[in-house]
């Protein structure tokens, strides 16, 4: 008599994974999600790996968990996973300061971005 279950966030063959509190500016992490859109996931891992952007290994450590849990809880193939969205959003921004000249204070913002990545699994004839 429980409740009923959760219907799925994502379609069928999809799946997802969010990291969040990374210690970067939305701006600057955005640049490498925009690096992996719409690729084939091995692709993507090939490019982020060899990325000089800091924040691509954390990106890298989100999309190898889609991929696992595209594999493991959807039972998707992961040969025919494509990167089908990868959206960054905001999080907290610590304040901090630096006392400056004649009594003033320089302020300083220090922001966290989160990270959204959705892989679909699609047919060999929709890649091509």
């Amino acid at each position: 008599m429980g409740k009923d279950k959760n219907p799925r966030r994502v379609a069928e063959n999809e799946a997802m994974a969010v990291s969040r509190m990374l210690r970067t500016s939305p701006q600057k992490l955005n640049l490498v999600a925009q690096m992996i859109r719409n690729k084939p996931v091995d692709k993507a891992l090939t490019d982020l790996t060899f990325s000089k952007k800091r924040v691509a290994a954390d990106v890298k450590k989100t999309l190898q968990s889609a991929i696992a849990n595209a594999e493991n809880n959807h039972n998707l193939d992961v040969d025919e996973l494509v990167v089908a969205e990868a959206w960054v959003g905001k999080n907290l921004t610590m304040k901090r300061g630096r006392p400056r000249a004649r009594g003033r204070f320089g302020k300083i913002l220090k922001p966290f971005a989160q990270v959204t990545i959705k892989v679909r699994q699609v047919g060999e004839e929709e890649q091509a």
